[in-house]
């Protein structure tokens, strides 16, 4: 059986973002939406609390540091990437709320763009 991959696209924003994230950094997330766009999930991807379903998270520890994607799969026929930023508290495990706000308008906005 050959499994299809599905194309993986990227809010403007998301994808400036991602693109300061270091190069390792960059490489594994890269390689996690791979997985997603094949039709599986990372290990370091899980699903995002409160977002309905079909939204994840990746979550990466990097160098001492923590970096989040998030992409949702239940867009069109796409895997769409909303956010990517790096997380200051590698302590608190929660995505702060200014986060959460600009992910769920994000989802909104394409939802909406993608009817």
């Amino acid at each position: 059986m050959i499994r299809k991959t599905r194309p993986v696209s990227w809010i403007k924003a998301a994808l400036q973002e991602f693109e300061s994230f270091p190069e390792g950094a960059q490489s594994i997330c890269l390689a996690a939406l791979t997985i997603a766009a094949e039709g599986g999930k990372a290990d370091i991807a899980k699903p995002m609390q409160h977002m309905g379903s079909g939204v994840f998270e990746i979550a990466l520890r990097f160098r001492g540091d923590a970096f989040r994607v998030v992409y949702a799969l239940q867009l069109g026929n796409e895997i769409w990437v909303v956010h990517a930023f790096p997380k200051k508290s590698t302590q608190s495990i929660k995505t702060p709320k200014r986060e959460v706000e600009l992910i769920k308008q994000r989802l909104k906005m394409l939802k909406e763009m993608l009817r």
